[in-house]
């Protein structure tokens, strides 16, 4: 499945053609994908609780994934994916102006994203036990 999560994609059969939208959600089994916008559905909801109320509530459905084609970010158009394999990595890439189109992946240097490293702890309870135990000295120094 060549579509992933939060990309851009142009919906090209169906009720909704011609429409752009993110994909919300994928699942690769059944091979459909979830567009933000997209294939609305109304389905009623019963209230759960004496104060809720019930209601109508939109929700988006899924739809094939043969429908969908990934929008490229640097030249907007709808294009089929084209694989790069370097080494042992693999990316997708715009055949039409060549962008990658992983988020992680940035050209053809090899660097990968970093992570942040996490921030050092720092402890309070020594900084304080330090200054309680300094400042009795000092007043019977002063007696």
């Amino acid at each position: 499945m060549n579509v992933k999560l939060n990309d851009n994609v142009l919906v090209i059969t169906g009720k909704y053609a011609g429409k752009q939208g993110k994909v919300v959600a994928t699942s690769p089994k059944s091979g459909t994908v979830v567009v933000e916008g997209v294939n609305i559905h109304k389905k009623s909801q019963k209230a759960r609780k004496a104060n809720e109320v019930s209601k109508i509530v939109e929700k988006e459905a899924p739809i094939d994934v043969s429908n969908v084609m990934v929008v490229c970010p640097s030249c907007d158009k709808a294009v089929r994916i084209k694989y790069n394999v370097e080494g042992k990595e693999k990316h997708r890439v715009c055949p039409k102006c060549g962008a990658v189109l992983d988020k992680a992946y940035s050209g053809k240097g090899g660097k990968t994203a970093k992570k942040e490293e996490p921030k050092k702890r720092v402890r309070k309870r020594a900084k304080k036990e330090e200054a309680e135990t300094a400042a009795p000295s000092e007043d019977k120094a002063e007696e």
